[in-house]
């Protein structure tokens, strides 16, 4: 490898406990430990992300550090039997941009365990379009259907529809045939919810029962949260008999306060999503699928593409709620595609 030296966003905490992001170079012999090092191409910007980058200590607990959940890149130098130097690979989520210095780098180092090998039918560029937003809205839809709800079962409700993970749950969800009401606080992204499947587009205040009555009337055959909290638990108490409900973020809360009556007089179940530590026979099926039966015909429009030096900006964006779709980070503008 000639290269010793790489780039990266660096989130550095100052003497007065606030944090610092600049675009640095980093010796390769900083990385940590791990089997293979894997040249980055692409990532993509996650709100975790964000979280890290501003000196969340509940994401990150020590700085310096280069956030980034998501990475794909071709690997440099493998001490692992499973891949070898020139394999086009995908990691996303275990300890990756949280405490483990992550994907908005020129280089990774990680364990082979956490690594994926690149489907055929997906390049790198359209596996950083997903990330984990698209893999966890894929394993969302994929509890959902393995919970039995098909789509002849009714409307599914999408919450948190304009972001990285509904955008692409409201997506995947047209291309199994399901009926889908996006909820989201952006009305203006009417079209953009349409052309992505949505059957309907509702504004999120008119989910957010605050009359606390124990059961609403039953609506969702199922619902993908990806914002927790109270929409979570409207969402719970209007889900109809032997409905499903997916839950995989907490931006508007971690707390639920909710009763146990849907689950014990409807039947409600309620799945949880972990993306991060998910099992690798699963996590396999699932970008199998991505690339495959769930390939979406047009990524392009779900996703705006940026540099290194443009991420400052965008994490600001997101943490205020105004970022749509995906954010693609391109490492290398030279890449493969």
């Amino acid at each position: 490898m000639s290269a010793s030296t790489f780039q990266c966003l660096l989130v550095n905490e100052l003497a007065d406990d606030s944090f610092r992001r600049e675009v640095a170079r980093q010796p390769i012999e900083a990385l940590p430990s791990g089997e293979l090092l894997i040249r980055v191409h692409f990532s993509s910007l996650n709100y975790k992300d964000a979280l890290s980058a501003t000196g969340n200590k509940g994401v990150t607990r020590r700085y310096p550090h280069i956030p980034g959940v998501d990475a794909a890149g071709i690997v440099e130098e493998s001490r692992h039997r499973s891949f070898k130097v020139g394999d086009k690979v995908v990691v996303t989520g275990n300890d990756l941009g949280s405490n483990t210095w992550g994907g908005f780098s020129e280089f990774i180092r990680v364990p082979a365990e956490w690594t994926v090998p690149l489907p055929h039918s997906l390049s790198m560029r359209e596996s950083m379009i997903y990330g984990t937003a698209g893999f966890t809205a894929a394993l969302s839809l994929h509890k959902l259907m393995l919970a039995g709800v098909k789509p002849s079962d009714g409307e599914i409700l999408v919450t948190g529809a304009t972001g990285g993970v509904g955008c692409l749950a409201v997506a995947l969800l047209a291309v199994e045939g399901f009926s889908t009401v996006a909820a989201t606080g952006k009305l203006n992204e009417q079209k953009f919810l349409k052309t992505l499947g949505a059957s309907e587009v509702i504004d999120r205040k008119s989910i957010n029962d605050t009359t606390h009555r124990p059961l609403l009337s039953g609506r969702w055959a199922g619902v993908i949260d990806t914002v927790g909290g109270k929409y979570l638990d409207s969402a719970i108490r209007s889900t109809k008999l032997e409905g499903t409900v997916t839950t995989c973020g907490n931006v508007t809360g971690g707390d639920l306060q909710t009763s146990i009556y849907p689950f014990i007089l409807r039947g409600v179940n309620l799945l949880g999503i972990g993306s991060a530590f998910c099992p690798m026979d699963t996590r396999l099926k699932i970008w199998n699928r991505l690339a495959g039966s769930w390939k979406l015909p047009d990524l392009n429009s779900l996703h705006e593409e940026i540099t290194l030096h443009e991420l400052d900006n965008r994490i600001r964006l997101m943490l205020k709620g105004g970022v749509k779709g995906r954010v693609l980070v391109n490492l290398n503008s030279e890449a493969p595609q």
